[in-house]
């Protein structure tokens, strides 16, 4: 471990509970008490214990962005979120556990302490939670130096001493709600390639192959199916070709504009692209049967574990739940994200995408709800292809 010390504080609130919410997060130098680096983000309609939860992970996020070895110290005034991450008290609401789960994954267990401190003390991250708050309210996000010039670390008050009282909240919220409509992510696997019945490794570091001539059949099927449904507001996919040409094809048939999001593409697979599983076995046997074994392995001479791509996947499912909450979206990706996707959904343990099936232009269907939980509503459909 380095020897880098980091304090994260995070916060978060929601103005009706659940209602319009937002998180704040600062990072700062564990031996200066100077604030470094900071996130906020309004996420929408959700409770106070979702928003903390999203504060908490930006948090850790930012601080592995500076130093992925340094020890973190998380500071907040959620009893619950303190007391849960730190295995005293269980996660029993549904909605919690994934949360709880891929802020586990952000860092080492060992580098990363959890302190309950006075709502006194977290002043900045609550400060940025009502700042995301108030973009929210002006149909904006968050952007840095709202308020104050952001970049420069700033000297602060002594990070064990008193800080002065934070605003009180805003009067006036709207009283409790339910959970509104849920989010719906449509996922769609790309249509074969010349790669995909010979089951090579494909991933983002290869070739980058389009469709076969099967492969926009199926695009095309699947677009067919999609129109017969109704309900797709919105296109997403991954920058690589093969997504794009799958999602070109639904995207006209629909006339919906076509976005591409960086966070969905493949996993890199290294020395291993091109290849067949029986050949990177021959070729590789201790780097495979290590991947197999964990998911902080990473294929031969590739830069990215399932550990990291839980993480790029995390932040682009969230950059999407902000920007279409309530929307049905159809996300054009691969294997992995895809997988991923569904595993965290179900709070699933990172082996249990060994044990998933997904079919070329298959559809799986994903409900995201305000208080965080999440459920499988479709898993691996071919039924438009036959």
């Amino acid at each position: 471990m380095g020897g880098r010390r980091f304090i994260v504080e995070a916060d978060g609130g929601s103005r009706g509970n659940p209602g319009p919410a937002g998180y704040g997060a600062v990072v700062r130098d564990g031996d200066t008490g100077q604030i470094i680096a900071e996130a906020a983000e309004f996420i929408g309609h959700a409770t106070n214990n979702v928003a903390e939860y999203r504060g908490l992970i930006a948090g850790l996020k930012a601080a592995r962005e500076l130093d992925p070895d340094a020890a973190v110290d998380v500071r907040m005034d959620s009893k619950l979120v303190v007391e849960q991450m730190s295995g005293r008290w269980k996660i029993k609401h549904p909605g919690m556990q994934p949360l709880a789960a891929e802020a586990r994954t952000v860092l080492p267990r060992a580098q990363v302490s959890y302190t309950w401190i006075p709502r006194e003390r977290n002043k900045e991250a609550d400060r940025l939670a009502n700042e995301a708050m108030d973009a929210g309210k002006a149909g904006k996000q968050w952007e840095p130096g709202g308020s104050r010039e952001s970049g420069a670390a700033r000297p602060t008050a002594p990070v064990d001493g008193p800080l002065p009282a934070p605003a009180a909240p805003k009067a006036g919220w709207a009283a409790p709600a339910d959970l509104g409509t849920p989010t719906t992510f449509v996922l769609l696997r790309h249509g074969e390639t010349p790669l995909t019945p010979e089951k090579r490794f494909s991933g983002s570091g290869g070739s980058d192959p389009e469709l076969s001539e099967k492969g926009h059949w199926q695009a095309n099927r699947a677009a067919e199916a999609l129109a017969a449904r109704g309900s797709i507001q919105a296109v997403v996919c991954s920058p690589m070709r093969r997504t794009r040409q799958t999602a070109e094809a639904v995207a006209q048939r629909l006339g919906l504009e076509l976005r591409t999001e960086e966070g969905l593409r493949e996993l890199d697979f290294g020395a291993w692209e091109g290849l067949t599983f029986a050949e990177v076995q021959d070729r590789h046997p201790e780097d495979l049967a290590a991947w197999l074994g964990s998911a902080k392995a990473k294929p031969t001479g590739s830069a990215e574990s399932f550990t990291t791509l839980t993480h790029r996947v995390g932040v682009a499912r969230d950059k999407l739940l902000a920007r279409y909450s309530g929307k049905t979206v159809l996300v054009v990706s691969h294997v992995s994200p895809i997988k991923t996707l569904v595993r965290l959904a179900l709070g699933a343990p990172p082996d249990s995408l060994y044990r998933m099936e997904l079919s070329a232009a298959s559809f799986c269907a994903v409900q995201y709800y305000a208080d965080g939980n999440a459920s499988l509503r479709l898993m691996n459909d071919t039924s438009h292809l036959r």
